[in-house]
């Protein structure tokens, strides 16, 4: 599939302060030289906040939906169908998803872009931590060492991660699997696992990685931040 446009998914709950660099990402990657002829949007779903984060993202010259329930799967797939709406329906259509805490690099439309291309429905990427907590070297380690240790030593890593923060997916195939569940946690994975059982192609990929947020307090229960805190309790004091 060749898409025709690309539709940016951004969940976001009070990310007044972090959001201007995710969304500056995200304009920045829609500049790729393959997506001149594309139309790309970025769609936010501003779920239950309670500060500037709807009006951050209106400065960015995204578009806004506003959801009530503390659901990143709900805040997904609204704003999935907001973009559906604008773009006339899935036909030709490649969804990107990432977070308000994340920052994607200037060639991950692009590079998603090309894997709809190819024919695969889904892109299933993976994440980087770039900013530690101060005094958090154990962590940072042990979280590496988990994270890579199916990595073989050579050829590519068919990674078993699933991050919303970095997933792409075609939209008919998300459609035709039900989209996003309505599930507080792990509704990335629920999406990948029903394109997987719905024989779709899916593309798990090391390259073109997320850097994501490495805050042990994160607003989303029992996700990747809570994986953290957990991951810190195991590696003991700080150093």
């Amino acid at each position: 599939m060749k898409p025709r446009a690309l539709a940016v998914l951004l969940p976001a709950h009070n990310e007044e302060k972090r959001l201007p660099r995710a969304l500056e990402a995200i304009n920045v990657a829609a500049l790729h030289p393959a997506l001149r002829q594309v139309r790309t949007i970025t769609v936010v779903a501003a779920d239950s906040c309670e500060d500037g984060t709807a009006e951050a993202a209106a400065r960015a010259n995204s578009l806004v939906v506003r959801v009530e329930g503390r659901n990143v799967g709900l805040a997904r797939s609204a704003a999935a169908r907001r973009a559906l709406e604008i773009l006339d329906g899935p036909a030709g259509v490649w969804f990107a998803s990432t977070d308000a805490d994340s920052v994607v690099p200037a060639d991950w439309l692009g590079f998603q872009y090309a894997r709809a291309c190819e024919g695969w429905d889904a892109v299933v990427g993976t994440v980087t931590v770039t900013h530690w907590p101060h005094r958090r070297a154990r962590l940072a380690a042990r979280h590496q060492l988990l994270y890579t240790a199916s990595r073989p030593l050579y050829g590519p890593w068919r990674h078993p991660h699933v991050h919303g923060a970095n997933l792409g997916v075609s939209a008919q195939a998300y459609a035709a699997v039900g989209g996003f569940p309505p599930l507080p946690v792990s509704e990335d994975r629920s999406l990948v696992a029903a394109l997987s059982a719905g024989n779709h192609r899916v593309l798990r990929t090391a390259e073109c990685p997320v850097a994501t947020s490495g805050r042990l307090h994160p607003r989303a229960a029992d996700g990747f931040g809570d994986h953290l805190a957990a991951l810190a309790v195991k590696a003991g004091p700080r150093p």
